[in-house]
């Protein structure tokens, strides 16, 4: 389970957020270079502002996050939580925004790139689709520290984080051949060994979601020859609606396990997974933990430790290292993603079924598999 902490700290940055929202901005510094917004004031119960005059030492980060914004339990709210390992760790202050659309990426980048009120040290952007603004923004700021998540902005001061979704992805592939074509039950959920299909349920469909479907068609391929992938991209990362039918879709063929990388579209995919008596995969989060009142049909989540690109990115600053022009990629072999068992019915999975995921993480990190990164439709 999440700590006390975490959870304080996200109702609590959540809530100011929506009060920015109703006041016509969604996080970020005012128009007049204020301050505007949901800033980190500590555990106290303080006004946000941080009553310096701009000399002392703390440091000051931006985060923008991607579309759908926070409470996804998902992309966004992983990258939160990096914010708030650095602000116990490190004393860091922060203001978030979350735009409506792609449309506002630039605004925000730039309102925390220009502030002088507070001056911040970092502008994290997350999202492959903050990349094109970014591109724009940050050689009008060149004096100012970036970081991106999730593509690649080849500046001087933009430290850009990519992630082998396609490493984890596989696993998750092998984890539902396996489970596929064997009589399991576990919580709400049940396969059904005459299955011939497994399904996958992406948000937008783009260059990082593609690498979580090959890694997954590929995984899946390498544990049987019996089962098939069905893929399905709703358009949204905030659409639960879409995912449901989506996945029922998916169910209602024969499909026995459901993956996703929808963000927020994906508690529909849960859904859909509890009214078939069937069983689903989260991502980016362990989401039987963060989607709880579905633990009992999720088996497990591919976590992309985006939270760890967010983190590192601050230390970096903090150190006066700042990874500027440089692009870091996470994979398995340094847990930057992760096959991460479900806390209810997890530990139900078969032990053979447990011994082919973990020889095929080890098979990957050997170089003893290639895992795709592009799909082949």
């Amino acid at each position: 389970m999440a700590s006390d902490f975490e959870r304080r700290r996200f109702i609590k940055a959540a809530s100011a957020a929506g009060l920015i929202g109703l006041a016509g901005c969604s996080g970020g510094p005012s128009e007049d270079g204020g301050d505007g917004s949901n800033e980190s004031d500590g555990e106290d119960g303080g006004d946000g502002s941080d009553g310096s005059d701009g000399s002392d030492s703390t440091t000051r980060v931006g985060i923008v996050y991607s579309d759908g914004g926070l409470g996804d339990n998902s992309f966004n709210d992983a990258a939160q939580q990096g914010i708030f390992r650095a602000e116990e760790e490190f004393g860091i202050e922060y203001n978030e925004a979350e735009p409506e659309g792609a449309g506002e990426f630039s605004q925000f980048q730039q309102r925390y790139a220009s502030s002088t009120d507070p001056d911040y040290d970092l502008v994290s952007t997350i999202g492959f689709n903050q990349g094109d603004a970014l591109s724009e923004t940050a050689p009008q700021y060149s004096d100012q520290d970036f970081m991106i998540v999730d593509t690649v902005v080849d500046e001087p001061n933009v430290a850009s984080y990519l992630f082998r979704e396609e490493e984890g992805s596989f696993l998750m592939g092998v984890l539902a051949g396996r489970l596929s074509t064997t009589d399991f039950s576990a919580g709400e959920g049940a396969t059904d060994p005459d299955s011939t299909n497994v399904g996958f349920v992406g948000g937008v469909d783009s260059p990082v979601i593609r690498r979580f479907q090959a890694g997954f068609e590929a995984g899946v391929d390498y544990a049987t020859d019996d089962v098939d992938v069905i893929t399905s991209y709703v358009g949204s990362y905030a659409d639960p609606t879409g995912g449901q039918e989506a996945a029922l879709s998916m169910y209602q063929s024969g499909a026995d396990v459901v993956y996703h990388a929808a963000g927020a579209t994906g508690v529909g995919v849960f859904q859909a997974a509890q009214e078939e008596g069937r069983f689903a995969f989260g991502v980016d989060q362990d989401q039987s933990v963060s989607e709880e009142s579905f633990a009992d049909v999720i088996v497990a989540s591919m976590v992309k430790r985006v939270d760890t690109a967010v983190y590192e990115s601050i230390s970096n600053v903090i150190d006066d290292n700042h990874q500027g022009g440089s692009t870091t990629a996470l994979g398995l072999e340094s847990n930057g993603v992760e096959c991460v068992y479900g806390q209810e019915i997890g530990d139900q999975v078969p032990e053979e079924i447990r011994t082919a995921v973990s020889d095929a993480r080890d098979a990957i990190i050997a170089g003893d598999i290639d895992v795709p990164d592009t799909t082949s439709n």
